[in-house]
């Protein structure tokens, strides 16, 4: 890329409902939950990745936390735009950045409408992307986990992040067939909520529930390591006493079981619209687990003992859609499936 890429940093841009990363120069130089605080009063922003997540459900009428991507996409433009120059800038602190003249590649769901790519790009663009790309996070996602994308052969993704769980399958650098539904860690968080309310009569927020998900979250009702008990404080729903519950694996996967039930069916009906030929690969090679939610304890022998095709776990799942987005930072020229 001569000279201009000399000139123009470089830097490519996971924007997850969750978690914002940035590689830049192949390293990892923002890793920060997507949410910004906002003071009310004047619109300046307070706080930026983990130091707005310490603020969630704990601000008061002045100050406001905003999560600007719900499902995937982008919720509120203006807090996006925010959010984005704000980590660029937390990379100019870490190593010196040319701050208006970039090139950027952002990955997107691959059930995003033209509207939510436009907004994608917009801030992108008002966030100091003078080139701005485009990628698919099912193909971020299988390139970020080492897998031959421009191969004549089939390689099946199951991307399971904050919003959105993508499914696609990828052969000779394009998508073949695939389905983007919303079941995903968000929706795992807020049945969590639902679950300790109704069961244990125990009020827990956004952060506490996120928490348990880490802590004991699984997906099947019996693991051959079981985690400890995790112990949950918050007040009673009846009395407003505080209360402390103790809650276990077994628990989780029941609450969970429905929204996995979900993301099942909807493996099946992308394997139902597979080419045979493709299919046949997909059996041989397996099927790739990436995104936060890989990381659900035994989610991968649940989805095995239920498809028949073996499933894989991603080496670092949580970056793998970064990673694999950085690689097509450096592939501009040569990788057909890049957006503008």
């Amino acid at each position: 890329m001569g000279l201009f890429s000399f000139l123009t940093p470089e830097i490519a841009i996971d924007l997850g409902t969750a978690n914002t990363i940035i590689y830049y120069n192949d390293k990892i130089v923002v890793d920060e939950p997507s949410i910004v605080a906002i003071d009310q009063n004047t619109g300046r922003l307070v706080g930026i990745g983990e130091s707005a997540r310490q603020m969630h459900g704990k601000t008061h009428e002045n100050i406001k936390t905003i999560r600007p991507l719900r499902d995937g996409v982008i919720a509120d433009f203006k807090a996006a735009e925010m959010m984005i120059r704000g980590m660029i800038k937390m990379i100019n602190h870490r190593s010196k950045l040319f701050p208006n003249n970039l090139r950027i590649v952002v990955c997107i769901p691959s059930g995003s409408t033209e509207v939510e790519v436009r907004a994608v790009r917009d801030s992108a663009e008002h966030a100091g992307g003078r080139d701005v790309y485009m990628i698919y996070e099912p193909m971020a996602a299988a390139i970020g986990i080492g897998l031959d994308v421009e191969a004549p052969e089939g390689c099946m993704v199951v991307d399971i992040g904050g919003g959105t769980t993508e499914i696609a399958v990828i052969a000779l650098g394009g998508i073949v067939c695939n389905k983007s539904i919303r079941v995903a860690g968000d929706g795992f968080t807020s049945d969590i909520q639902a679950y300790m309310r109704y069961q244990h009569n125990i009020k827990v927020g956004e952060r506490t529930a996120e928490d348990i998900k880490i802590a004991v979250g699984s997906a099947l009702p019996e693991l051959e390591k079981a985690p400890e008990d995790f112990i949950v404080r918050g007040p009673n729903i009846m009395t407003a006493l505080p209360i402390e519950v103790p809650v276990s694996y077994q628990e989780i996967a029941h609450c969970l079981d429905k929204s996995i039930m979900k993301i099942e069916t909807a493996i099946l009906e992308v394997l139902e619209k597979t080419p045979p030929e493709l299919y046949a690969d997909i059996v041989n090679r397996g099927i790739y687990l990436a995104g936060g939610g890989a990381l659900l304890k035994g989610l991968d022998k649940r989805l095995t003992d239920k498809i028949n095709i073996p499933f894989h776990v991603a080496d670092d799942p949580l970056h793998a859609v970064a990673r694999g987005t950085s690689v097509a930072l450096k592939n501009v020229t040569r990788f057909s499936f890049l957006m503008r």
